[in-house]
């Protein structure tokens, strides 16, 4: 099922994310001129159809956007592809980055736009500009198979003293923070993969539509991927989104692509049709009432 939740609910669930401690969403302040771009430093859209390309930095987190068979893809991208396109943009090429490191190469003006799925956090508000949500998701860990201490959400983790792996700059390390988890941090999701597999950790934490399609696609992995649940914090449940970052600056970009976006997340059949084949669902169809105005303002 869908989860839907009414304005009040909506903004208690955003000010609870907003009371993190989110060291990985805080990144150092800069400003640079993107040799590609209309304004000083900014994107314009003009510039971008003069171009013909859209630049966008990605961490290669999969389904989101991820390099496959020399091959820039993922539903983030699919987005792009579609959205760009009707903006007369018709061809999108990739930077790929660590993910702690992407607003920053945004600011810097290594790429026009974050492809990535980033979580729509307060903090990161005041560093860049975000579209309307593109995907809900919840939480979910991949544990050894078996699933030797029985671990089923962040509480359980802190609890049983399973040691912890997170990606940097990714939601899941300030849930690990704020819960008083001393988690080490890795810079991709096949890192964390890998810790598991390794026995350098017990867990490690992501969204739940990245972690079983990672399983999906390591068949002969020896890990298992729990069910995906809402974290709860301080007894706070954290429901998050993600949405395309852009530059502060390049809000007549920002606006434009959210027009476009719209009209794929208004029409489910749409939606699907272009981020289904990588395992997305109705359940990570945005709600219409938990905006990025709600999510950068933290607030109820």
């Amino acid at each position: 099922m869908r989860m839907r939740f009414g304005k009040s609910s909506t903004v208690r669930l955003a000010a609870g994310i907003a009371g993190l401690g989110l060291v990985g969403a805080s990144v150092a302040g800069c400003t640079s001129t993107n040799p590609g771009g209309g304004a000083e430093g900014g994107t314009s859209l003009e510039s971008l159809r003069e171009a013909g390309t859209v630049t966008v930095g990605f961490a290669g987190e999969a389904p989101y956007s991820f390099m496959e068979d020399g091959e820039l893809t993922g539903a983030t991208v699919a987005l792009h592809r579609e959205i760009f396109k009707n903006l007369g943009v018709d061809n999108v090429e990739g930077v790929a980055t660590d993910f702690g490191a992407l607003i920053p190469g945004l600011q810097a003006g290594r790429f026009d736009v974050v492809s990535a799925g980033m979580s729509i956090l307060p903090q990161r508000c005041e560093q860049a500009l975000f579209s309307e949500p593109e995907f809900n998701y919840t939480t979910a860990l991949m544990v050894p198979e078996g699933n030797p201490q029985n671990l089923s959400d962040i509480q359980s983790i802190k609890d049983s003293g399973a040691s912890m792996s997170t990606m940097t700059g990714a939601i899941e390390s300030d849930y690990a923070e704020a819960s008083g988890i001393d988690a080490t941090q890795v810079a991709s999701a096949q890192d964390g993969m890998d810790a598991v597999i390794n026995g350098r950790s017990d867990v490690f934490a992501l969204t739940g539509i990245s972690l079983n399609w990672m399983k999906q696609n390591n068949e002969s992995a020896p890990v298992d991927v729990t069910e995906s649940f809402v974290a709860e914090i301080n007894g706070v449940p954290q429901v998050g989104a993600g949405g395309t970052v852009f530059r502060q600056g390049d809000e007549e970009l920002r606006d434009a692509y959210n027009e476009e976006l719209a009209k794929i997340t208004s029409d489910p059949d749409k939606y699907l049709s272009i981020v289904g084949e990588f395992g997305f669902t109705e359940n990570e169809l945005p709600d219409p009432e938990l905006t990025t105005e709600i999510l950068c303002e933290g607030v109820s």
